[in-house]
């Protein structure tokens, strides 16, 4: 008898050790932007307005906001979003200047460039009301490159 005790023993487990009562979740992330932070702001709006005022809000908020990774997450994505996407009209404006004083062609390469600052102009400005939109949600969204940048950074 004392065998079979001995084998049932070590199968049954205690309800305490059962893996609902040992896992638990905390309400309080840095993920969610409900974090405490030391403007006493509410972290969504924090990271939204990071975004409303471009490069400079970014820039703001990251100075002023050094406990909560939430805000100065998107502080620091909003600082390379913005800078980003200026560097990338500066070069379109460069390039297709070039471009577009080759005598015969050029107007061609101008007409072009018109173009593709057009869709550079509509695809940045989604973006960046979808990251206004993301971060009052309470949600990163990721940039390639720049979120990595900025994830490592915050």
């Amino acid at each position: 008898m004392e065998e079979k005790k001995d084998q049932s023993g070590p199968e049954e487990k205690p309800q305490s050790e059962s893996p609902e009562t040992t896992v638990q979740s905390s309400p309080v992330s840095s993920d969610t932007g409900t974090e405490e932070t030391s403007t006493n702001m509410d972290p969504k709006l924090a990271a939204l307005l990071a975004y409303l005022f471009g490069w400079i809000g970014g820039l703001v908020f990251y100075i002023i906001e050094p406990k909560n990774k939430y805000i100065r997450f998107h502080a620091l994505q909003s600082i390379l979003f913005n800078v980003s996407v200026s560097v990338g009209f500066i070069l379109l404006g460069v390039v297709f200047g070039i471009l577009g004083s080759i005598p015969g062609v050029g107007v061609l390469f101008a007409l072009l460039g018109g173009l593709v600052y057009f869709a550079l102009a509509i695809g940045s400005l989604v973006v960046w009301i979808m990251l206004m939109v993301k971060a009052y949600q309470g949600e990163k969204w990721v940039l390639p490159v720049i979120g990595d940048i900025a994830e490592q950074n915050s």
